[in-house]
Parts: structure tokens; sequence; C-alpha cells
């Protein structure tokens, strides 16, 4: 009896080649439907493709051409500042020329003038800078103008962009962030709130973090076996008791952001209000005097309650028909009482800490 089964006979040359053909579609479709089904319970698959749009947008807007990145490193990208649409320059930040000097010589200078500092190890810029002071003292101020100053790409690094549901990822990513600086260099890695990243580590710590940490500070030391490589990493905080011993010792330059004295708080005040209308009469320094303890945020924040007073009176006093032709100046005592409304404020702010204090 002839077999016509087409599993028991021999298979003709052709008949193999269709049924290859057939397992090979049938493969295919089956990967792209595990693929499909993996990205449909992945809540973050639209945000990662968004972001991947932006990282491209973004590294066509600083002129970044030829590099070809991982899908992981675009993530990363994605939070590339364009040092042209960064407003903030030297001349925005008052009271800070100390800082100011000390970063333009041991953070700016080695990168700008990289073929000065080419043979010495010890001239090339610092692996990591920490920025840490009150809050509101100009920290993430001073970072956006070093990286408008410096012009080299500046990654705004978020501790979300980390995150990532699926086991290993955080890792990967976080390997990412240090692969698309050095094909990016010069580059500065910054990292607001680093207290809330890179925190001290205890035992109670989650798995994924712990290994997400650890995978950050070895490649944050890989750096140094490069002493060519141009990358910062930038941190600023106000909590600088909270951040991780091991971090500390791989941000040896650091930089104390205290509140402004009486000086400097001149300073601030006359930036602040110089494009303002003011009365020609107003002394800042006599205003400055009445303002003490508090930061350049503090200050901002008092002169636009001064100016709203202005509004506000401008506002009273038109008629349903017709408009003063402008607001009148800013005066003494209209900052006189934005700064005792800024002093309650901030009395009572104090107080609901303490009261929170002694609770727990």
């Amino acid at each position: 009896m002839v077999p016509t089964d087409a599993f028991s006979r021999s298979l003709s040359r052709n008949e193999v080649i269709g049924l290859i053909f057939r397992l090979t579609i049938f493969g295919a479709v089956t990967y792209y439907t595990i693929k499909w089904m993996v990205d449909a319970v992945d809540p973050t698959r639209k945000q990662k493709v968004e972001a991947q749009k932006q990282a491209e947008k973004l590294m066509r807007q600083i002129g970044v051409k030829n590099v070809k990145l991982t899908e992981y490193e675009l993530s990363i990208a994605a939070h590339l500042v364009d040092p042209l649409s960064v407003q903030v320059t030297w001349s925005d930040v008052a009271g800070l020329d100390d800082v100011i000097t000390d970063l333009k010589n041991t953070v700016i200078l080695p990168i700008r003038k990289k073929h000065l500092f080419a043979n010495s190890r010890l001239l090339q810029p610092p692996k990591g800078v920490l920025l840490y002071g009150p809050p509101g003292c100009g920290k993430t101020l001073i970072a956006k103008a070093t990286a408008k100053e410096a012009g080299c790409r500046f990654i705004n690094l978020q501790p979300s962009t980390l995150t990532d549901k699926w086991y290993g990822e955080s890792q990967k990513l976080a390997a990412s962030v240090f692969s698309l600086a050095v094909k990016l260099q010069p580059a500065i890695i910054f990292i607001d709130e680093i207290d809330s990243f890179l925190r001290s580590r205890s035992s109670s710590d989650h798995e994924a973090t712990a290994m997400m940490k650890a995978q950050f500070m070895s490649l944050w030391d890989g750096l140094d076996t490069d002493h060519s490589c141009q990358v910062v990493v930038m941190g600023a905080t106000n909590r600088p008791q909270d951040i991780d011993a091991a971090i500390l010792r791989r941000m040896p330059t650091r930089f104390h952001i205290s509140q402004p004295s009486l000086a400097q708080r001149e300073a601030i005040l006359g930036l602040i209000l110089k494009n303002e209308n003011v009365d020609e009469d107003l002394d800042l320094m006599e205003i400055a005097n009445h303002t003490e303890g508090f930061s350049g945020s503090d200050l901002k924040e008092m002169c636009r309650d001064a100016a709203l007073l202005c509004v506000r009176e401008y506002a009273a006093n038109c008629s349903e028909d017709g408009f003063y032709e402008d607001f009148r100046p800013i005066q003494k005592q209209d900052l006189i009482m934005a700064i005792d409304k800024m002093k309650k404020s901030k009395k009572a702010s104090n107080q609901s800490i303490l009261m929170h204090v002694s609770l727990d």
C-alpha cells in the first residue's frame, strides 16, 4: 500500500519549501501577535511613543546628526533641553557672583576650552557638581544658566523617567542616560531634587530601586575611566543630609547657595524691578533692610504683590467708559505692604510646620 499522507512519505523540494514558508508566516504572525498583546497591556506605551517623537524633534533642533540611538536612549533624549530655548543667562542671576565665577572656572572653562587642558587629568571638569541650600535661593536658576552659557547638551533628568513596570527596564534606562550623554558630549545631566532620587540606601528599599541606584552609581564611576569624557552630573537639593554618602563622594564639587545677604537682596531687588515702572525716589537698600530672611523667590513674589496693588487701584478707579493711560509707578508703600503680607504668610507656614512636627 502506497502511503498518501504527506507526513508519511518523502516530501518533494517544492513541498518542503512551501511548508517552511507557511511555518515562517505562522511564526511571524505569532511574534507580532504576542508583541501587540504586550504593548496593549503596557499603560505607558503611548507616552513612550510620544517621547520618542519628541526626542527626534529635539535632536534635530540642537543639530545632532548621524547619531544612532536605541529605544531606551530615545526615551531619555526626550528630556534634552535646547540651549536656544533657555532664556536664563548669568545676567539673570543676582547676588551669586562668587558661585558663578567658580562654576565658570571649574566646569564651563574646561568644557569650552578643552584643547587647553587635554594633557592634564587634574584640570578636567568634575564628574559631579552639587548645588545645595535653602529653597528658593537660585539653585535651579543657576543650572539653567549653566546650560545656556556652557554651550553643551543638557539632559534634564526626571526620576520618573527611570521607573518602569517591567522588571529590569529601569536598569536599562539608567544605563541609557550615560550612553546617551557620552554620544552627545560635552553634556550635563541635571537632576533637580536629587535627594528624592538618590537618597540614602537602606535594607527596606525595594529591590528594583536598589538595583537602579547601584546601576546608576556604577555607570557614573565608569566615566572616570575615560579622562577625555566630558559628561557632568549636576544635582540640586535643599536636603543634602538625605543624599547617599556614595553619591556625595561622586559629587566632589559643591556649592552652598545660602539665604541672600543684605547686599545680595538689594542686587536681587534691582534685577527684579529693572524693567518695571518704579518710583524714582525708591531706595532699594531701605527695602532690602525690611526683608531679612527672604529668599530670592520670596523677593520676586513680594515685588509681584506690590505691582498687583497698582493694578487693583487702576481697576478700581477706571470708569466704564474709559481707562487711564498707564498704571502708576510702584512706590515704597506698595513694597512695605507686600513685605508685611509675605512675613505673615511665612509666619503662618512656619507655625504649621512646627505643629506637624510636634504632633509627630
